[in-house]
């Protein structure tokens, strides 16, 4: 039978940095979204509350939880902005089935948007767009 190990620790440090990188940045978003959704239109104020947790999260992956060895900064942000938007099409998606389907309150709406994109965004941050520096050895 194969025996599981762990992942390598500088992986293990970047999930954990990436997830609370997201779980700060939601809870951002929830704060927003709370503070918005009695003067705007459900889906405008999440709409809102999305981009600018999303710069947020930008700005914390970028420079802090998924540290690039990457120079072409212009590529890196249309990828960035690719997965962003896969990330919004699923969230918006996973809100509207929450809230129209079933009959969830507009913040347990967004709360539950919001882990479905999380495997998915990982995956496509941290092996594309915000490739790990490769150490001396090579790996």
């Amino acid at each position: 039978m194969p025996r599981l190990s762990l992942p390598a620790k500088d992986v293990q440090i970047r999930v954990g940095r990436f997830l609370a990188v997201g779980g700060g940045t939601a809870l951002f978003q929830l704060a927003l979204l709370a503070g918005m959704k009695t003067w705007l239109n459900a889906t405008v104020a999440f709409s809102i509350s999305w981009v600018a947790s999303t710069a947020v999260h930008y700005l914390a992956n970028r420079f802090w939880a998924l540290p690039s060895s990457r120079h072409d900064s212009a590529r890196q942000f249309g990828e960035y902005l690719f997965t962003i938007f896969v990330s919004y099409v699923i969230n918006v998606v996973g809100f509207k089935v929450c809230r129209d389907a079933l009959g969830l309150s507009v913040m347990w709406a967004a709360f539950w948007s919001i882990p479905p994109s999380t495997v998915v965004v990982f995956l496509l941050l941290n092996f594309r767009v915000f490739r790990a520096k490769r150490s001396d050895s090579g790996t």
